[in-house]
């Protein structure tokens, strides 16, 4: 049965998405129910995807369309036959496929049909990897974390969880070494010159950066725009009416005009909306600058797809009650450097796991550096797993062993 999806429930979807929608109707309205609106749900948002994401999502449609009607039939079995409500079916959900997202979720939980939906999502991407699989980068990619910023004696011990992946060096010197580390990230995306393709993000105020080829985003950097949502969500909870549920969908739904965001052009648009959705989606990003920079640099490597990626962590405040922290006065704010490198560390850890996700990982580099000392660890091919060097070293020479 054809499902009854038309040109004018792309109205309000903006310029590109109406586009993509509009031009795969024909294969849109063979799919499953089930799993129509979930493609549609990132169609809808193409216009701010990063480019990575597009192509993600022209690849796709590519793979549906190369397919013969009873082999794509066949593939799409298991989403076939989930058992859906009628309130379900109603063909509105092409306009509005974030809320229909958000009800299959519920509906699935609450029916013990998650696991055959996850195993159905599976055996899609599995197919759509097989047969068109993903591209090697560019260049090999390089992940930086610059953590402990303002930490002046450190008896925690670093770099554990990465020890067995590469060398852990104590005689680094530490002069000039951001100063270094951002030339290198600029001089990266010099020579390799793709947008959203190097990334520089900061847990405080961000030093000054200008290359075209360069984004950036920083905690400090979005302090309007996190106290805005905060004081969004403070009212919600105070006025009684918004329980977790209904919290998490006026979180979600919010469009980045609604905190104070202003269109700057097409790579502005984009940048804003991954902004808005590190702040509703992310679990405490609005609060804590650690899990800022650890949720960012997660959700980077992950849709982004990035060949350098700078993350430089910074103090984030003490825990408070959960009341003030969401009331978002933060006049009186008391900083844990301490606290804040313990998080970093792990958080350096997981920024390096999603790297390894990605295609190219096993000629990737990553590099760990203390700031301001003399400790240092590097993952990369030319170098040894599970090493300690006491070496005198610079972080020109580390840089030089991920290239």
């Amino acid at each position: 049965m054809l499902l009854p999806v038309q040109e004018n429930h792309f109205r309000d979807y903006p310029p590109e998405a109406r586009r993509v929608a509009t031009g795969h109707m024909e294969l849109l309205r063979k799919l499953p129910a089930a799993f129509t609106p979930l493609l549609l749900q990132q169609i809808q948002a193409y216009d701010w995807r990063f480019p990575a994401e597009r192509r993600d999502i022209d690849r796709q449609l590519r793979f549906l369309k190369s397919l013969a009607e009873a082999e794509r039939r066949r593939l799409l079995t298991g989403f076939e036959q989930l058992k859906l409500p009628p309130r379900l079916l109603d063909a509105k959900w092409a306009s509005t496929p974030v809320e229909f997202s958000e009800q299959l979720s519920h509906h699935l939980w609450t029916t013990g049909q998650i696991d055959a939906f996850h195993e159905a999502s599976e055996t899609y991407l599995k197919a759509v990897f097989a047969a068109l699989p993903e591209q090697p980068p560019a260049a090999p990619r390089l992940g930086i974390a610059v953590i402990g910023k303002g930490v002046e004696r450190n008896t925690y011990s670093l770099f554990r969880k990465l020890r067995p992946h590469g060398t852990r060096f104590t005689s680094v010197n530490p002069a000039d070494g951001l100063k270094t580390l951002l030339a290198h990230v600029e001089a990266r995306a010099t020579a390799h010159p793709a947008p959203f393709d190097h990334w520089y993000v900061d847990g405080g105020q961000a030093e000054p950066v200008s290359h075209p080829n360069l984004a950036s985003i920083s905690y400090h950097g979005l302090e309007q725009h996190r106290l805005a949502l905060l004081r969004k969500t403070n009212s919600a909870i105070q006025s009684g009416i918004a329980g977790p549920k209904e919290l998490l969908s006026l979180l979600h739904g919010l469009q980045p005009e609604e905190i104070g965001f202003a269109a700057k052009g097409r790579d502005g648009a984009i940048l804003n909306h991954f902004a808005t959705s590190l702040l509703t989606s992310g679990s405490g990003t609005q609060i804590f600058s650690t899990s800022f920079v650890q949720w960012a640099t997660r959700e980077l490597w992950r849709r982004a797809q990035p060949l350098t990626m700078l993350a430089r962590f910074a103090p984030r405040q003490r825990l408070r009650p959960m009341n003030e922290l969401l009331s978002g006065d933060e006049r009186n704010v008391e900083m844990d450097a301490p606290g804040a490198l313990i998080d970093a560390d792990l958080g350096a850890y997981y920024m390096w796991l999603g790297q390894q996700r990605l295609s190219g990982a096993e000629q990737s580099s990553f590099l760990i550096w203390f700031e301001d000392h003399a400790e240092a660890f590097v993952v990369a091919p030319a170098l040894a797993r599970n090493t300690e060097s006491n070496a005198r070293v610079d972080m020109r020479w580390l840089l030089a062993q991920t290239s």
